[in-house]
């Protein structure tokens, strides 16, 4: 894409020095594009704010310590500052907050699924982001991608993409358990109740509005919903599901209160126990998941950081942006404080594209996002009002855009498409991500044995691979030494 003319401010000016530190003109950018940019951004990921406390709240500790709304203001605090550091430090068009799929990792695999605390899953993403930071600042990080095919990580993306848009249909009650089969359809094979309007309408709202390139539609698809389920709600007073009552809300009801209206809280900073996870899971199983988290995180990165470039016109003759290393210092330190602020590992959003498609070049437009995010702290409260059949709209949503890369994968190489496919499956049917990208890279590791092709494996897979294996058999494995 080529670059705009721009003619620069007066220097001394305030609009001229705000130009010299961000190279707004350089680039071909002027300040009200940027602006603009950064208002763009903050609408096409704003939906964050309501799906990471809905994704979490399945980890949430049982006592009440954490609610909801505590993990909706840390998730607007910590995405606005290290959005302003992509900014300011990188000045690049970037914004970062919670990932999705990292904190379905944390929720569904970690707390519900390995038995940890949230403050113990807390502590793995903490070390997962001092574990990626350690590999940007020697150089390490480029080695590992590497190592890891392009089309695996890929499969890695459209698994997940597959795993958050089924966590959505159950959430919002679409997919249930079914009395003959394992799951099924609603209630009985059929969609029933006002619930699953809710989720239909606004579902199909967001994919209207997308069709029609309306900047912010997984939003207005999660406000429109909310405010027809509030509408619902004031005449029907529904009751929550229950086995009696399994047309009722699901997860929150969506009926305003005296408490929805208090100041933010930030009650899930701070959240965190170091080491405890590695106590429970065992060193070599908190290993490999923060290994799986890390994979998740710096993967995701690379591509959206290139994409970004890639449509502003940013990337030099080898295809890297400017600032490279700060950009990845930038993000990997946005895991640490996801860990530390008790919100999950926070990355970069492939979302800013929508914000470089309105003009954004510079770090300005991060910085106009991340004072946004800021600026929303005070909307936190409000979001237990939001039912998870609204939300959950933008899970299967956001599903269907991961899912758009499986066109990517070279399905007629065996040696990619098996273990390709074996990731993607695994993922959703084993209900966990970790497990996915084990199998993906274990199969990856037979298939190339199998063709004979041995000294094409890295030794990095090799270890990886062996750790998966060793991962799989932990129960057996202990059996033998109880």
């Amino acid at each position: 894409m080529s670059k705009k003319t721009a003619t620069a401010p007066a220097p001394n000016t305030f609009g001229g020095k705000l130009d010299h530190f961000f190279e707004i003109s350089k680039r071909g950018s002027t300040i009200g594009r940027e602006i603009r940019g950064g208002f763009v951004t903050f609408f096409a990921m704003a939906y964050i704010l309501v799906l990471n406390p809905i994704i979490l709240s399945a980890g949430l500790p049982k006592d009440g310590s954490i609610t909801m709304p505590d993990i909706a203001a840390g998730t607007a605090l910590v995405a606005g500052v290290m959005t302003i550091l992509m900014g300011v430090v990188a000045n690049y068009p970037m914004a970062l907050a919670a990932g999705l799929g990292l904190n379905a990792m944390v929720a569904f695999t970690l707390v519900l699924g390995s038995g940890l605390t949230f403050q113990e899953a807390m502590g793995l993403i903490f070390w997962e982001g001092v574990v990626i930071t350690i590999l940007v600042l020697t150089g390490f990080r480029e080695a590992v991608f590497r190592a890891v095919p392009r089309q695996m990580k890929t499969a890695i993306s459209v698994g997940i993409g597959l795993f958050i848009a089924f966590i959505g249909l159950i959430n919002g009650g679409i997919i249930r358990a079914q009395g003959g089969t394992i799951v099924g359809l609603g209630v009985n094979g059929s969609l029933m109740g006002w619930p699953a309007v809710v989720f239909v309408f606004g579902f199909f709202l967001t994919v209207v509005l997308y069709a029609a390139r309306v900047k912010g539609s997984i939003l207005i698809g999660i406000l429109s919903s909310t405010v027809l389920a509030v509408i619902i709600q004031f005449f029907a007073k529904l009751e929550p599901k229950s086995d009696k009552n399994p047309v009722g809300w699901g997860q929150t009801v969506p009926a305003f209160n005296a408490e929805s209206w208090r100041l933010p809280s930030f009650g899930s900073l701070g959240q965190i126990d170091f080491f405890g996870g590695f106590a429970k899971m065992g060193v070599v199983a908190a290993i490999l998941v923060i290994f799986s988290l890390m994979l998740a995180d710096f993967f995701d990165t690379m591509g959206t950081m290139v994409a970004i470039g890639e449509e502003g016109g940013l990337l030099d003759k080898e295809g890297n942006p400017p600032r490279t290393k700060s950009i990845l210092i930038i993000d990997s330190l946005a895991a640490v404080a996801g860990g530390l602020g008790g919100v999950s590992s926070n990355t970069s959003y492939v979302e800013s594209s929508a914000g470089v498609g309105e003009g954004a070049r510079t770090g300005f437009a991060s910085l106009v996002t991340g004072i946004l995010f800021l600026l929303s702290i005070f909307l936190a409260p409000v979001v237990e009002i939001i039912p998870s059949e609204a939300a959950s709209t933008a899970l299967v949503f956001v599903g269907f855009l991961m899912m758009v890369q499986v066109a990517d994968i070279d399905w007629k190489n065996l040696e990619v498409a098996i273990p390709a496919f074996m990731t993607i499956i695994f993922m959703p049917f084993a209900y966990s991500i970790s497990v996915g990208i084990g199998v993906g890279f274990v199969t990856f590791l037979v298939v190339k044995l199998a063709r004979g092709k041995a000294k094409e494996i890295s030794v990095l897979m090799w270890i990886v691979s062996i750790l998966f294996v060793i991962y799989f058999c932990l129960g057996p494995i202990q059996a033998l030494f109880a």
